[in-house]
């Protein structure tokens, strides 16, 4: 089992910036990929950004890179997303998610590869 919670959302204006945190706890090896996903009102979640914590590699959706960064630090078993240059379309809750190797197919970004999520943070961008 693996135990995720979120933490650093919060309300900002266009052009600011936050970092996002996830803290993990269970099983390591249950962490294959680690990844942060949003969801904004009315529309379904989509994939962020996603990290394979053995090997470092990082995924990103074109809508957020140059902007936004995932990185962990597994001494403190903590995931996280620095978010700059935010835009109002950003606004939404973003969630930390966790996969397995036994369930990662190699699609970072489809929601059903991942086993675990935390209960997500609210991002808004004001205008």
């Amino acid at each position: 089992q693996v135990q995720l919670v979120e933490s650093g959302g919060g309300s900002v204006q266009a052009g600011g910036s936050l970092r996002l945190s996830c803290a993990a706890s269970g099983y390591t090896y249950s962490r294959y990929l680690m990844g942060w996903f949003r969801q904004a009102p009315g529309k379904e979640r989509e994939g962020v950004a996603a990290i394979l914590t053995a090997s470092g590699g990082t995924y990103y959706a074109d809508s957020v890179k140059g902007r936004f960064t995932i990185s962990q630090d597994n001494a403190k078993n903590t995931l996280y997303l620095q978010m700059n240059s935010l835009k109002p379309e950003d606004t939404a809750v973003y969630y930390c998610a966790a996969a397995p190797p036994w369930t990662y197919g190699g699609l970072w970004s489809r929601t059903s590869e991942y086993s675990y999520w935390g209960q997500g943070t609210q991002v808004t961008v004001s205008s």
